[in-house]
């Protein structure tokens, strides 16, 4: 049955408008702070010690945020103390509030004061509440700033407002440094650091216990200075798997050669290579993220990063909640199976194959071959989702809707 022509040639313009809005590139209102302040050559030592320290791409991943800047005078304040790159990070990150505070907003505070959260509390190197500031409105047009644990003295002062957009992101200028005893502390370099008591002081215990007792403890220090990320699986997930053999690589394929923040992780999706690569085996596997949640998929598990340990450059120290199990090393090492009962009856026994053929061995990638046994839990892990091939499915909408045309 043919359809009326009016009829046809509206169906043909909706499909040919859809078409052309899946191909266009999806809107972002992503931020970039460099950039705000490149604007500003006054802020120019803040702006680059927030590329120096890594802060830059950690604030561009945040939707809801505001960056206390100071100029170049009150950072050579700071500067003059000679701190490391590590304490300098701690000192930025205090003023990198975890909410939007526009100046509209700053003068009309509820109840006259605000206690906000910073992202130098949110790595969890802060104790208890030395990673909020107070924001207090002082009358007479003032507002002012400062760190909680500091007496409630509020001695740095709402200057201006630098760029805003609304309820993304606040740029604005204070006119200290924020005095905050905890975030100025010295903080040791990466060879001073002792991973395993940290990793044991927030949860991962058991895997640094047996980091200790391996070979790999060597891989892991000697990698330290050049940049090392560490995902360290929980102890209700550990624990349960301690491994025996071929444990040094195992350990290693926790460990990957180089930096890692988490807005590096959201950004650089793909194949992650790892200490335990020698050349012949790469042991990598891929980083997977979906909105805020960063997942690690090897082709028999899928881990998801639980929580930050610690993200001190050049170390950064991830919580995941299971343990990485490279293909490579796993599969010599999967139990040997019982062997099947023999049937009870005649009915129950399997038919003899035919003469000439053989049976064929389970698949490789098998889901037999998991470590748990779980058929659909190796299935999901395996497999994507479904993808949208766009310029493909456009190319063939477009020659059917043209053909449409062409009958009427």
């Amino acid at each position: 049955m043919q359809l009326p022509k009016v009829a046809t040639g509206t169906t043909v313009l909706s499909l040919l408008l859809i078409l052309l809005s899946l191909s266009l590139p999806p809107t972002s209102s992503a931020h970039n702070i460099t950039k705000i302040l490149e604007k500003f050559p006054d802020f120019s030592t803040f702006n680059h010690y927030l590329t120096a320290t890594h802060l830059a791409p950690e604030i561009n991943s945040r939707e809801t945020i505001t960056v206390c800047a100071v100029d170049n005078a009150a950072m050579s304040d700071l500067l003059a103390k000679h701190p490391s790159i590590y304490t300098i990070k701690n000192v930025l990150s205090f003023h990198v509030l975890l909410d939007y505070f526009g100046a509209k907003k700053l003068h009309q505070i509820t109840n006259g004061t605000a206690l906000a959260a910073t992202m130098f509390q949110a790595t969890g190197t802060a104790s208890g509440s030395s990673g909020f500031v107070n924001i207090t409105d002082l009358k007479g047009g003032k507002v002012g700033f400062g760190a909680e644990d500091n007496g409630g003295n509020v001695d740095s002062v709402f200057v201006k407002s630098l760029d805003e957009i609304p309820y993304n992101i606040s740029v604005i200028q204070i006119s200290k440094i924020l005095a905050s005893s905890e975030a100025e502390a010295p903080t040791p370099g990466p060879s001073q650091m002792n991973l395993t008591s940290v990793m044991s002081a927030h949860g991962c215990k058991v895997f640094a216990e047996t980091l200790l007792g391996s070979d790999a403890e060597k891989t892991y220090d000697d990698n330290i200075d050049g940049g090392l990320t560490v995902f360290c699986p929980g102890d209700d997930a550990f624990k349960n798997f301690l491994p025996k053999e071929m444990i040094h690589r195992k350990i290693e394929y926790h460990g990957v050669p180089v930096y890692q923040s988490m807005a590096m992780l959201k950004s650089n999706n793909g194949l992650m290579n790892t200490l335990a690569t020698d050349g012949a085996n790469k042991y990598d596997f891929t980083v997977q993220n979906d909105g805020e949640v960063v997942t690690l998929k090897t082709k028999l598990v899928t881990a998801t990063i639980t929580g930050t340990v610690i993200d001190e450059q050049p170390v950064a120290i991830f919580a995941i909640d299971k343990v990485l199990l490279p293909r490579e090393l796993f599969k010599g090492l999967a139990p040997t199976p019982a062997p099947a009962p023999a049937p009870e009856t005649v009915a129950d026994a399997p038919k003899p194959a035919k003469k000439g053929k053989h049976l064929s061995p389970p698949a490789a990638d098998s889901p037999a071959d998991s470590p748990d046994g779980d058929a659909a839990d190796q299935t999901a892990d395996s497999s994507g989702a479904v993808r949208f091939n766009g310029p493909r499915f456009i190319a063939v909408g477009l020659g059917l809707c043209l053909g449409l045309l062409l009958q009427l």
